[in-house]
């Protein structure tokens, strides 16, 4: 999906596998997500093509400080001299105070496979990230309210503009279930939780998405997946609060990660779980098998949409 007005004044662009989001007029915009590190030219022309040559927003804020979320987020301010702001949970981890907690690939799944195979290296930067202050208001964005959502970061927040319901939900959930090979590669929309490898509190994972099914959004654009508006996402936000699926094992399940201000307090145990390197090569070729065939579906869905209809 290229870049695309989402609705009024909110551009999202699709970096990788990751979105970042414009929101705002040309005379005041801030700048939501920085995707992974390396996107900065990226985001920066995405910005130039919106608010023209001198674009530069009142700030950079972001949803959590995950590598996918505040990659880019030094090299951006930098080039804007502008401030990067974060929940003050967010803080320790983007300072270089203290680590998230690790991930969980043990929970199952396609992406926790993929978590198995890289390494994400924290986003530091230092004196360049200020403190989100407290109150509703987000700042830089007058007509927009930021929520707390804990869960998947200790600091994830959440911005909504209730005048047409439309809801930045950075990983609090995302539309796209990244638990599938086919529907991630697919892009097959749907609402779902958060990655599952790197949600360290699933009790507070489960009460933001209640949190969030409350505020009764009617567009939903999220840190991964195609953006979702209609009755069709209303209902599916309603069914994941109700029927939260929390998985079956893993390192955070019984016993969440235990933060507070300073960053990580204590960990539970980590589970046995780690995958020898000959399975690591078979799911890797796996990967690479069904790669292939959906590349073959998708060629054979664009032959089907090129013929011309039989005359009947």
């Amino acid at each position: 999906m290229p870049l695309k007005e989402i609705a009024r004044d909110v551009f999202c662009l699709p970096v990788g596998f990751a979105n970042v989001y414009f929101v705002g007029a040309p005379d005041s915009w801030v700048l939501i997500d920085t995707a992974f590190p390396g996107n900065a030219v990226e985001i920066r022309t995405a910005a130039e093509a919106i608010y023209g040559d001198s674009a530069r927003p009142e700030a950079i804020l972001l949803t959590h400080g995950h590598w996918d979320h505040a990659g880019s987020a030094l090299d951006l301010a930098e080039l804007w001299n502008v401030p990067i702001v974060a929940h003050p949970l967010e803080l320790p981890y983007l300072t270089g105070r203290s680590n998230y907690p690790p991930p969980d690939p043990t929970v199952g799944g396609f992406i926790a496979f993929y978590s198995r195979l890289i390494k994400a290296r924290p986003c530091l930067l230092g004196n360049a990230v200020q403190s989100l202050e407290s109150g509703r208001e987000a700042p830089g964005l007058p007509a927009w309210e930021w929520h707390h959502t804990p869960g998947h970061s200790p600091g994830h927040i959440v911005f909504f503009r209730r005048e047409d319901g439309i809801l930045l939900a950075g990983d609090a959930i995302i539309t796209v279930n990244f638990n599938s090979f086919f529907a991630t590669t697919l892009g097959v929309p749907r609402v779902c939780g958060p990655p599952a490898p790197f949600t360290p509190d699933w009790p507070r994972a489960h009460e933001s998405v209640r949190l969030l099914a409350e505020l009764r959004p009617q567009t939903i654009a999220c840190g991964h997946g195609t953006p979702m508006t209609g009755g069709k996402a209303v209902m599916q936000l309603a069914e994941l609060a109700t029927n939260f699926p929390i998985p079956h094992r893993g390192r955070y399940i019984e016993e969440p990660a235990r933060t507070d201000e300073t960053g990580v307090v204590s960990l539970p145990p980590e589970p046995p779980g780690r995958l020898p390197g000959v399975a690591i090569a078979v799911g890797l070729a796996a990967a690479a098998g069904a790669m292939v065939a959906v590349a073959a579906y998708r060629r054979k869905q664009s032959t089907k949409a090129d013929t011309p209809a039989q005359a009947l």
